[in-house]
């Protein structure tokens, strides 16, 4: 770091290549552009994916482990129904349907599982 004194005397610590750039700047050679991401020597970004939509997202999940939205579906629907029981005054309908939603809970977190598992020991492309 390079040290350099401001107007009221203070010193400030400025990093080798702020420097280089505001020479470069006060010469006219290149005018900073907040707008864009500055060029640094030796080094190549790699380029970024296209932004992914929750639709285009949520089918690629699907398609990679379709068992957690059948889980998760089961779950709900279990609940629902369960709910809609009880209030009915089904004592025994909602406590089958609640059994039936904690098994699918059981399911969802079982396919979650295998499916971090599968993604872990897929090789690299």
């Amino acid at each position: 770091l390079l040290s350099r004194s401001s107007s009221s005397g203070h010193s400030m610590a400025v990093a080798p290549s702020a420097v280089h750039e505001e020479r470069a700047g006060e010469s006219g050679a290149a005018a900073f552009d907040p707008h864009r991401p500055p060029t640094i020597e030796g080094f190549t970004p790699l380029p970024r994916a296209r932004e992914e939509s929750f639709q285009d997202k949520f089918i690629r999940k699907t398609k990679e482990n379709p068992f957690v939205p059948i889980g998760c579906l089961g779950t709900a629907g279990a609940l629902m129904y369960g709910l809609r029981a009880f209030k009915q005054g089904k004592t025994r309908q909602s406590q089958m349907l609640m059994r039936t939603r904690i098994f699918a809970q059981g399911f969802t977190v079982v396919a979650i599982i295998v499916g971090v598992a599968a993604a872990a020991l897929k090789p690299k492309q």
